[in-house]
């Protein structure tokens, strides 16, 4: 099976030498332990590789992307300005977002793709007025949101309709999710850990001043449930030898 390089120093070694290509794997965590700067390490990675990549942001627009990319010495102002990066901001408050991240995530022609976070996707109302996108994508008749009602996992169908459409376009996709502390799931909604193909948990514990990473899931891969003790530094991520 054919590995894509995560970017992230010491995981490749753990999960067989990367993520298996094709998959999407959640990466999860309190705030402050490290989401964005791994899917940021991600995408450095890809576009060391040639690759396209497509930054989907939900909660930070460009410039500050741009300014924590630089703090880290990672190109994506260049990237941006040759057409190698697309960072895609979503305001969430505007109808049709669904319809937006689709058409973007379908035309184009990505090697990786990152959604970060797709936690208000599982809780934004669903509007969709073009079903005719693409043919691999399975879409929600209108219809059946007469018949629905709160014993219809509704979140499910949301991350559900995302996830079809990065797999139709066979990249390779990293999408990360809040969790609170004491949360009882790997990611706030509960769900994302199930459609997943990995799951990736970051946390830190501050008596030990510590930080963590746990493979908590890959599939098609042989990996270790035991926690790594990681940094992070003006590098991104590095597990800690």
């Amino acid at each position: 099976m054919e590995r894509i390089k995560t970017g992230v120093y010491g995981l490749d070694e753990t999960i067989n030498g990367g993520f298996p290509k094709e998959s999407i794997t959640l990466v999860s965590g309190p705030p402050g332990s490290g989401k964005s700067i791994f899917a940021y390490q991600f995408i450095n990675r890809g576009l060391k590789e040639g690759e396209r990549c497509l930054l989907i942001s939900l909660d930070r627009k460009e410039r500050k992307i741009l300014m924590q990319a630089e703090e880290m010495n990672f190109a994506f102002k260049n990237a941006v300005e040759e057409g190698k990066l697309r960072i895609f901001y979503v305001d969430v408050n505007k109808r049709y977002i669904y319809e937006e991240i689709i058409r973007e995530i379908t035309s184009g022609a990505y090697d990786r793709i990152v959604i970060d976070p797709i936690t208000p996707l599982a809780e934004t109302p669903f509007y969709v007025k073009d079903i005719t996108l693409s043919d691999d994508i399975n879409f929600i008749d209108a219809e059946d949101f007469s018949i629905m009602n709160e014993d219809i996992p509704l979140k499910r169908l949301h991350l559900r309709y995302i996830m079809d459409a990065i797999e139709s376009t066979g990249c390779t996709a990293v999408i990360t999710s809040e969790a609170s502390f004491d949360s009882s799931g790997a990611s706030r909604d509960t769900i994302s850990e199930f459609l997943a193909d990995g799951v990736i948990f970051l946390n830190f514990d501050p008596a030990m001043d510590r930080r963590k990473l746990t493979v908590l899931k890959m599939r098609n891969t042989r990996h270790t449930l035991k926690t790594q003790n990681i940094v992070i530094n003006n590098d991104g991520i590095q597990l800690m030898k």
